[in-house]
């Protein structure tokens, strides 16, 4: 049996409630959530409003219609940043993005948007005092701001509820990624000054892949990134205003979504404080071995970094490739090694171009799987 250390790309294994909701679904109610009038249908549309709840709920969103379900945090991050950014807009974000968000700024950039770049300390974290200096120093106004809660190569939390509800007071769109720290971190949309929160189902969630959502602040309504049918209004040539079905073009994944409910229901009853020591401790403990094997080069900041989940090294002289290979190889460990889809972060540590060897323990790990790990990489390296 392997045993799994990249949860920071997608949680393995869930729940057995997880499963079992999947499995049900799919099997007893299989159908077209809300695209008919019949039993089945209605009670397909009963679930996904359940699931819909229940991540508002999570998340301190007051209005569940303001949660649009996504296939991933990607997407979400995509309808936001396209539906809402133009030519002529300035947008500020920071140099420990994910490729998730570097990517469609990228894209945004060659059609006129202009994209302002925050420096970070030599841990990735953010200062909020460089975004106001930042927003100020402007030539045009700031549209947005959009950031990474968390870290996925360095786990530095950064402070989006200082920068949040100053952008509040200001005027100014937040944007949160939201894909390391949902399910791990606790997050209000309220109380962080939250216009847009894109998660993923499939991380500390504990959900199927092809999960995620994205909340949409009242004041704010994106253009669509997919026109179809919502499954109402069909004589319109138009998307409708209301929200979700704006966003919500085609047919859910109905049982992946019953297990994106079963998910944030055991992560809800499990409880984020019982999860954050859970993985502190793992991590702590892999730090503290990892400090005494020669060679090794860790990457954690100071302070609450152990809140993201992951721990990135790297050994002097090997490449991070050919450990997390023979990790696999000979020990049945998996991790992640290279950039992480996040080159700028690894820009902004010092880690370009062959990135750093990523371990991000589950909330099924234990203390016996970071002995294993240490002990093969005790044989590996020395």
């Amino acid at each position: 049996m392997a045993i799994y250390l990249d949860n920071a790309a997608t949680t393995f294994p869930k729940p057995e409630s997880v499963y079992r909701a999947v499995d049900l679904t799919f099997r007893n109610l299989g159908v077209s959530p809300g695209r008919g009038s019949y039993r089945l249908s209605l009670e397909a549309g009963h679930l996904v409003l359940g699931a819909r709840e229940a991540v508002a709920e999570f998340f301190g969103i007051r209005d569940a219609t303001r949660v649009v379900f996504a296939a991933n945090a990607t997407e979400a991050i995509n309808i936001a940043l396209f539906g809402l950014l133009q030519a002529g807009d300035r947008v500020i974000t920071s140099a420990m993005e994910h490729n998730a968000v570097s990517r469609p700024l990228h894209a945004l950039a060659a059609r006129g948007v202009e994209v302002v770049r925050v420096p970070v300390d030599a841990c990735g974290l953010i200062d909020p005092v460089l975004i106001r200096e930042t927003v100020r120093q402007g030539t045009r106004p700031t549209r947005m701001v959009v950031l990474s809660h968390c870290s996925n190569v360095t786990g530095v939390v950064q402070p989006v509820a200082e920068i949040g509800n100053w952008c509040r007071r200001e005027g100014i769109l937040f944007m949160v990624d939201a894909a390391q720290s949902a399910g791990q971190v606790p997050i209000d949309v309220e109380d962080m000054g939250i216009d847009l929160l894109a998660v993923p189902g499939h991380k500390s969630l504990l959900g199927p892949p092809g999960t995620g959502a994205l909340y949409v602040a009242e004041q704010v309504l994106p253009a669509p990134l997919i026109w179809g049918g919502t499954g109402g209004n069909s004589i319109s040539a138009l998307m409708p205003e209301d929200l979700p079905e704006r966003f919500e073009s085609g047919t859910l994944n109905t049982p992946a979504l019953a297990g994106l409910q079963a998910g944030v229901e055991f992560v809800r009853k499990t409880g984020l404080q019982q999860i954050q020591r859970h993985k502190a401790a793992l991590l702590d403990l892999l730090l503290a071995g990892l400090h005494a094997l020669p060679g090794v080069c860790c990457y954690n900041p100071s302070g609450n970094w152990q809140l993201g989940g992951v721990l990135s090294f790297n050994v002097e002289g090997r490449d991070p490739a050919e450990i997390g290979f023979l990790l696999d190889e000979e020990y049945g460990i998996c991790v992640r090694t290279g950039l992480h889809c996040a080159p700028d972060a690894h820009r902004s540590i010092g880690t370009l171009p062959s990135g750093t060897i990523r371990v991000s323990p589950g909330l099924f790990n234990t203390e016996k799987d970071i002995g294993a790990l240490l002990a093969a990489l005790e044989k590996i390296i020395c």
